[in-house]
């Protein structure tokens, strides 16, 4: 769990806007031959998260894509990326968006090889704000790059979608985001009802994951301005935690014993197989976790592998899927 995830829990970047404009111009081809063999190209400019406008010669199809949840973005759009950074990590963390095609694996997420993507020659590079602005620069001499807002614990579903609109405009795909996001309204109604026939709406919820460090089990919070918690508010939940998030991020910190805060909750945690189970692993024998009334009343609940916490909208689909799916079981 450290290994993928302790970076974006310390991650504080100040929230940025993004936009996504565009505007097309034909191409000033004026030979009668070349524009009867194929037709005029469209040239796409698109300002990204960073205010950077970027000109590309159509619609992006040999694409490089630097971040796990812009990676969901592209598959979900119908985009098979040539090159993706962690194809391993992404495959085990994220199900609900697999992988086509037979993407090159570019290296690590915060430090994509070079060689490697230059060899793939992208006609697009899509990164978060995350990325570190010496790598983007070194990117920018290879191909185009984009940049998405990673997160916004300001809006946290706006700057999803948003992300998504910016990808599917530079990729020609904004029939399909629209599907998408329609799909994704859907999919939170659905569970928003199977939560109150159930009679859980306005139940109190404390989402987390949990890693251990020097033998000892930090778990983290995932606050009302986290990702999760804006789905869970969507979903009619009250989010239960009372720590304070990072802005970007919504994520807070506590251990074992700030536990107890949380009093009669149901408490629902992401893990997964490839990095262990902090809580079933390390915390079944220790006596502060058992005393704990939502471990008492069994009300702890281990969501299915695959699910990953800062994806896009079919990563919250895959979410709100499993969540309502625990909560509400006999």
């Amino acid at each position: 769990m450290k290994r993928h995830l302790i970076a974006a829990a310390t991650v504080a970047v100040a929230a940025l806007s993004l936009t996504a404009c565009g505007t097309s111009e034909p191409s000033t081809d004026d030979s009668a031959a070349s524009a009867s063999a194929k037709p005029a190209s469209q040239k796409i400019t698109v300002t990204d998260a960073t205010g950077t406008k970027v000109t590309l010669d159509g619609p992006a199809t040999k694409v490089v894509a630097t971040e796990w949840n812009v990676i969901e973005d592209l598959v979900t759009l119908g985009v098979a990326p040539v090159g993706v950074a962690d194809v391993k990590g992404y495959t085990a963390w994220n199900t609900a968006a697999p992988l086509t095609g037979n993407p090159k694996d570019i290296g690590t997420r915060g430090e994509p090889s070079m060689d490697t993507v230059a060899a793939l020659a992208p006609d697009l590079v899509v990164a978060t704000d995350d990325l570190s602005p010496d790598v983007v620069t070194q990117l920018r001499k290879v191909a185009p790059v984009i940049q998405v807002t990673s997160a916004d614990g300001a809006d946290q579903i706006g700057t999803m979608t948003k992300g998504l609109d910016l990808i599917a405009q530079a990729t020609g795909k904004t029939a399909e985001a629209e599907t998408v996001k329609d799909e994704y309204e859907a999919n939170i109604a659905k569970n928003k009802k199977a939560l109150e026939d159930a009679g859980l709406g306005g139940a109190s919820i404390a989402s987390a994951d949990g890693y251990v460090d020097a033998n000892q089990v930090s778990v983290r919070a995932y606050t009302a301005k986290s990702l999760l918690g804006a789905v869970n508010e969507q979903l009619g939940l009250k989010n239960a935690w009372t720590v304070e998030g990072d802005k970007a991020y919504g994520l807070a910190t506590t251990d074992v014993e700030g536990l107890t805060k949380l009093g009669d909750v149901h408490f629902a945690y992401v893990a997964n197989d490839v990095d262990g189970d902090a809580f079933a692993d390390n915390l079944s024998k220790n006596a502060v976790w058992k005393s704990l009334p939502f471990v008492k009343d069994g009300n702890v609940h281990r969501l299915p592998d695959g699910v990953w916490m800062f994806g896009g909208p079919r990563s919250m689909e895959a979410y709100a899927d499993s969540l309502v799916d625990a909560l509400t079981k006999k």
